[in-house]
């Protein structure tokens, strides 16, 4: 798998402008007639405010309709957004130089002020954001203390200087930080629309955005639809102009309506479908590495079921999975089996040295037994919950199935819609919780931090003070993946999670749709990098 750099700015550093910016199609390229672009979304996102969304499918709207400081590039590395450049003396303080031409939807000219009011906004517990973690992550100074309620979120350090000039102030040096600012957390809002609508601001009729596209239509559970944004300061560099996304829960649905040319992107690919159809479609069908961990959350709550706060049962259960299984006969899409949680493709990561990992299956199911033999384990039945999905479904079947047939335990399994998974995870109303990370950067720590004690993301409730202090010494470290590495030892001992597979992305693409970012491992695509072209 081709891996990404972050940026690694020391001293006196800088990026200046460069003409990054939308689609640029060759001069002799054949553009279509009609420039569209639509996509196949496994659920209905539950937000489209930057500032509550947590999910995947949230930001993949979001990131064409709100545009960030930095947005990515084909290979993920970093360009302008509405920063032209950043630079830092040491770190500790960032200055971001904001473009003059930057509009909002309305025509309000989007400004350092814009960015200020939305990080506050985001950080401020009464937004209760689901991913003011992530500000508190950022370093960004009085951050913590803020997400606490401890201090005011008008302390947070991020000034104003001037219209066009954004001063960050970070409590220790992060020299990744320009890198965290192109997820939708650190997006602005447009602060008279947010006050004068409240929750409803994000309605199709009343958004005011600054990305590529504006909001026009949202059907619950059927699709999403936006069109090209004439404010938008890159307007005349982008080619699609409109793009829908449709939610079609059953992927094998999904695939009839691809092949029936209803839409141009299908992800991911019914499992194990992808060596069929790359054969029946070999321009259309990809695999590419994608910075995503599917695992499964083992509920360690003080009022969870006794066994699973025993390590040892949890290594049983985790040992009993088979992952050749489900990567290479399940899945068959270029999948990695996964025996520590950050995804081997993350940047400059050092792989753990994980014991059972180097074991035959023959090996880590004899383990298992005695390891449920030695907790005193005999009999075991646990709720396994996951969102719709026939992939889920499969996977958390054959899982079930290991463990009955190796340690007797019994499993019930419990699908349900999107929204409501991520409520009933949350609360930990489950033993077992399909889960999956993708990276929100390009480093060990964006996977590592969800497995700290006090982190929103952590629905397991798993808590190792152990962790918990590597992680915040990683924040200051001059060598942080010693320390990363320290802590997937840390986590695999303790099995605090049951790491399954390392993503690959496995969809289908039209042919005529140019553009897409292959090499961007973190599967950040910007619709206004698209253009299609006609029909050969």
């Amino acid at each position: 798998m081709k891996r990404r750099t972050l940026l690694s700015l020391t001293t006196a550093t800088a990026l200046a402008a460069t003409p990054l910016l939308a689609a640029d199609p060759p001069e002799d390229a054949d553009l279509a007639d009609t420039q569209t672009f639509s996509y196949r979304m496994l659920d209905q996102f539950p937000t489209l405010d930057p500032a509550l969304n947590e999910e995947t499918a949230g930001f993949h709207a979001i990131r064409q309709l709100f545009e960030g400081l930095v947005t990515q590039d084909s290979s993920g590395n970093l360009r302008p957004g509405v920063a032209t450049d950043w630079s830092t003396e040491d770190n500790t303080t960032w200055t971001f130089t904001l473009r003059d031409d930057a509009t909002w939807s309305n025509g309000d000219p989007v400004t350092a002020e814009d960015f200020v009011w939305a990080w506050k906004r985001a950080a401020d517990p009464a937004t209760a954001s689901p991913y003011a973690w992530y500000i508190e992550l950022s370093s960004i100074e009085n951050a913590a203390d803020i997400v606490a309620g401890d201090a005011d979120p008008d302390t947070l350090g991020v000034e104003a200087v001037d219209e066009q000039t954004l001063r960050v102030t970070l409590d220790q040096p992060l020299p990744y930080f320009p890198a965290m600012t192109s997820y939708a957390t650190f997006m602005p809002v447009h602060q008279e629309t947010v006050e004068e609508h409240g929750s409803d601001w994000t309605d199709p009729s009343n958004m005011v955005s600054n990305g590529a596209y504006t909001l026009d239509e949202v059907s619950l559970n059927e699709f999403w639809r936006a069109s090209k944004n004439p404010e938008y300061w890159g307007a005349e560099d982008v080619v699609i102009e409109e793009v829908t996304g449709y939610v079609i829960n059953d992927v094998n649905q999904a695939l009839t309506r691809w092949e029936s040319d209803e839409y141009d992107m299908l992800e991911p690919l019914p499992a194990g479908s992808f060596p069929r159809l790359k054969e029946q479609y070999p321009e259309a069908a990809h695999s590419v590495p994608r910075l995503c961990s599917y695992y499964y959350a083992l509920n360690q709550r003080e009022d969870a079921i006794p066994e699973l706060k025993d390590p040892r049962v949890r290594k049983a259960l985790s040992y009993a999975i088979d992952r050749d299984v489900i990567v290479e006969q399940l899945l068959q899409g270029g999948q990695s089996p996964a025996y520590f949680f950050t995804h081997e493709a993350t940047a400059d990561f050092q792989e753990p040295q994980v014991e059972y990992a180097e074991w035959s299956q023959q090996e880590r199911d004899a383990r298992a037994k005695e390891l449920m033999d030695e907790a005193g384990v005999d009999s075991l039945n646990l709720k396994l919950i996951y969102n719709t999905s026939e992939s889920h479904k499969q996977i958390a079947t054959v899982v079930s199935q290991m463990w009955k047939q190796k340690l007797g335990v019994e499993t019930t399994l419990e699908n349900m819609e999107w929204s409501t998974y991520l409520d009933v995870r949350k609360a930990g109303n489950f033993d077992v919780a399909r889960s999956a990370w993708c990276g929100d950067y390009n480093e060990a720590s964006t996977f590592l931090q969800i497995l700290t004690t006090e982190n929103e993301q952590n629905d397991g409730r798993y808590s190792n003070t152990e962790v918990d202090e590597l992680m915040a010494e990683s924040r200051t470290s001059d060598n942080p993946q010693e320390l990363y590495t320290q802590i997937e030892e840390l986590l695999a001992e303790d099995m605090a999670i049951i790491p399954v597979y390392h993503y690959a992305n496995t969809f289908l693409l039209d042919t005529a749709v140019k553009g897409f970012p292959m090499q961007n491992v973190e599967n950040n695509w910007y619709v206004k990098d698209f253009y299609r072209v006609a029909d050969e």
